[in-house]
């Protein structure tokens, strides 16, 4: 039960101050620090990272930073695809799905500790992207490219949910501030309302089909990563971005080697 309070504690703090990575963690710790296998660990992850997102998306929803139709329109492709991935993850070996994991979880690592660019950082009205905000009204332009951007990057999110039991942050963030010119704070909590929601829905299908269900111990840590959200909040304006963002990667390169110990040399490692 400490782990489960210790290690949801965490993973709360973390996603408060990244705004992301919640999903890349929380399997990696059930996994290492309670014993749970890949399967039992997935939906107590989703439902911690859901949990956790819909905090922080509130806090975006009473200052009106959230882009509703822009968080709609990826949500129901993420729930579309969401049970492809859910199949997917039933149909290969549970070794490939850790290195796949891994891999996704470097390259995390590599984004994050990496400075972020005065593109990457800027606001501005001219970038040449395909979902724009109109300067008269701050809201989308609906173009067809708009429509087919965010339809890619909520279609990949379902799947990447579904198989990988992965709340998505990690990949909306960036794909929003490459493919449009939202400010970053609107990207984060937009990206907290899909996380929540596409989360959560996956959760449900998990339960209805009778894939998993959550063990109390599996409740614990989704109070904890709750708590933890709620704590990171209160004190994220007091660390400088970079050096959250620096050790969250060194915290999911940790993850990384550890899962890959944990799957292919286990006499290696002692987990309790």
């Amino acid at each position: 039960m400490s782990s489960s309070i210790f290690l949801g504690l965490l993973i709360g703090i973390v996603m408060g101050l990244t705004g992301a990575g919640g999903g890349i963690l929380s399997i990696p710790a059930l996994v290492l620090g309670t014993g749970m296998g890949m399967v039992a660990a997935k939906p107590v992850a989703l439902a911690a990272v859901g949990l956790g997102s819909a905090i922080g998306a509130a806090d975006g929803l009473r200052l009106g930073h959230v882009r509703y139709k822009a968080a709609l329109y990826m949500v129901l492709l993420g729930v579309l695809f969401s049970p492809i991935g859910q199949w997917a993850a039933h149909q290969v070996p549970a070794a490939f799905l850790a290195i796949l994991f891994s891999a996704i979880m470097l390259l995390v690592a590599w984004r994050s500790w990496k400075k972020p660019s005065r593109a990457q950082t800027a606001h501005s009205y001219e970038r040449d992207v395909p979902c724009k905000l109109n300067p008269d009204t701050g809201k989308f332009s609906w173009t067809p490219a708009h429509f087919t951007t965010l339809g890619l990057i909520g279609a990949a999110t379902g799947l990447m949910t579904g198989m990988l039991g992965v709340g998505g942050g990690f990949f909306i963030v960036p794909m929003l501030q490459r493919y449009s010119n939202l400010t970053q704070q609107s990207i984060v909590v937009t990206s907290l309302a899909v996380i929540a929601l596409v989360s959560g829905s996956t959760v449900l299908q998990m339960l209805l089909a009778g894939h998993s269900d959550i063990v109390p111990s599996g409740w614990i840590f989704v109070i904890a990563t709750c708590v933890g959200m709620v704590f990171s909040r209160m004190v994220a304006a007091r660390v400088p971005t970079l050096w959250s963002k620096r050790g969250f990667a060194v915290l999911v390169l940790l993850a990384t080697v550890l899962l890959l110990l944990k799957t292919f040399a286990p006499g290696l490692i002692a987990l309790s």
